[in-house]
C-alpha cells in the first residue's frame, strides 16, 4: 500500500471532550470513502451510535471501516466522563499522540489528524511541559521550527507570532522568525498543496502598514527587508499590506496564502469566513498533520450537539495533502 493510500491516523485527544462523538459523526459521513482509524480506548468511543471496531494494525482500517469506526486500541486507566477530564488519563492522552507520530513516521498512515486536547488537564495529570499539540509534535519529530496554518476553501492564513500577548509581538517579530515562517509556508504550499509558484501576501504589523513610519517602523526595519530578500530568491511575495484591506474577496483572489504578524490578525478573518470549517495544519513537520480548529468543548460534551464539520474538513485536507506529497 502506498503512503498516499494508507489510512489516516487520528489521536483520540481528551476523551472527556467532544472528540469521541465527532469522530463517530465523521465516520458516519465519510465511511469507506476516506478510511481513517482512531488510536485510543475503544470503551471511550462506544455509546455514540457507532460501533468501535478494534484493529491489530493500521492496514486493517480499510476493511474495518466498512463495519464501524476502526480503533487501534490503547488502554486508558479511567473511564471517560463527558465534560470531566480525569487526571489519570493524562499520560495515555500524551502516549496516543506519540503513537500516532510513530505510526505515520513509519509510513503505516498517510497523515496524522489530532482530536482536541486540554492542556491544563495534561499539565495537572502528567506534568505536560509543552504549550500545546504543535510544540509536542515538533519535539517528537525532532524539528526545531514549525508553522501553524489555518485553512478553509476561501483562505489560508499563517500567524508569524502565535500565543503571546499583543504587547510582546513587536519584540518577538524578528527578521529570522519572519523569514523562516515565509520559507516554510512557501515550501508547504508547493509540496502539500500542489502550487508550483505560490503567491504569498504579507501583512504589516501596524495600521496602514505603518504609513511610511508615521504609525510604527516595523514595516520599514523588519518586514520590507525580509520581503525584498526573499523576492530576490525567487519567491512571489507582495506587501507589506495594510491588514484591513487584505481579506475581502477581491484581495484574496490575488494570493494563495497570507502571512500575518500575530494571532488575531490571522484568525479573525478565517473564523469570520468559515467558523465551523477551518482546519489547523502544522507546516514544517516530516509528516502531514491536521486538526479541527476548535477545542474540547467540555460544556457540550456528551450532549450530541457537537459539530463535526471541522474534523471532517481536517480529514479531507489530510487526504488531499497526502495525495500531493506522495502522489495519488
Amino acid at each position: 500500500m502506498s503512503v498516499s493510500r494508507a489510512p489516516i491516523a487520528v489521536s483520540i485527544g481528551e476523551p472527556a471532550g467532544i472528540g469521541p462523538e465527532i469522530l463517530a459523526r465523521a465516520w458516519e459521513r465519510l465511511g469507506s470513502r476516506l478510511p481513517f482509524f482512531v488510536i485510543g480506548d475503544p470503551d471511550h468511543l462506544s455509546g455514540h451510535g457507532v460501533e468501535p471496531v478494534p484493529i491489530a494494525r493500521a492496514a486493517d482500517a480499510a476493511t474495518a471501516c466498512l463495519r464501524g469506526l476502526p480503533v487501534l486500541p490503547h488502554p486508558f486507566p479511567a473511564p471517560a466522563v463527558p465534560g470531566e477530564p480525569d487526571p489519570r488519563n493524562a499520560t495515555a492522552v500524551i502516549e496516543v499522540i506519540a503513537r500516532g507520530v510513530d505510526v505515520v513516521m513509519r509510513g503505516e498512515a498517510s497523515a496524522l489528524t489530532t482530536a482536541p486536547i486540554h492542556k491544563k488537564a495534561l499539565m495537572d495529570g502528567a506534568g505536560f511541559r509543552f504549550p500545546g499539540h504543535t510544540e509536542y509534535l515538533a519535539h517528537l519529530a525532532g524539528v526545531e521550527r514549525v508553522v501553524m496554518m489555518l485553512a478553509c476553501p476561501d483562505l489560508r492564513v499563517v500567524p508569524t507570532t502565535i500565543h503571546i500577548a499583543l504587547k510582546d509581538v513587536p519584540d518577538a517579530l524578528t527578521s529570522k522568525l519572519l523569514r523562516d515562517t515565509i520559507r516554510i509556508t512557501h515550501a508547504a504550499l508547493r509540496q502539500d498543496f500542489g502550487l508550483a509558484a505560490p503567491r504569498i501576501a504579507v501583512a504589516g504589523l501596524n495600521p496602514h502598514a505603518g504609513e511610511g513610519g508615521a504609525m510604527g517602523r516595523e514595516e520599514i526595519e523588519t518586514i520590507t527587508p525580509v520581503i525584498e530578500a526573499l523576492r530576490a530568491e525567487g519567491l512571489a511575495l507582495s506587501g507589506p499590506h495594510s491588514a484591513d484591506t487584505m481579506f475581502h474577496a477581491g484581495a484574496r483572489a490575488g494570493y494563495d496564502a497570507a502571512i500575518c504578524m500575530y494571532h488575531d490578525q490571522a484568525l479573525i478573518p478565517i473564523k469570520t469566513l468559515d467558523f465551523a470549517g477551518g482546519v489547523n495544519v502544522t507546516l514544517g513537520l516530516p509528516f502531514i498533520r491536521t486538526s479541527p480548529d476548535h477545542g474540547t468543548a467540555f460544556d457540550i460534551a456528551g450532549q450530541g450537539r457537537a459539530d463535526p464539520t471541522s474534523l471532517i474538513a481536517a480529514l479531507e485536507m489530510a487526504q488531499e495533502m497526502a495525495g500531493q506529497r506522495h502522489g495519488s
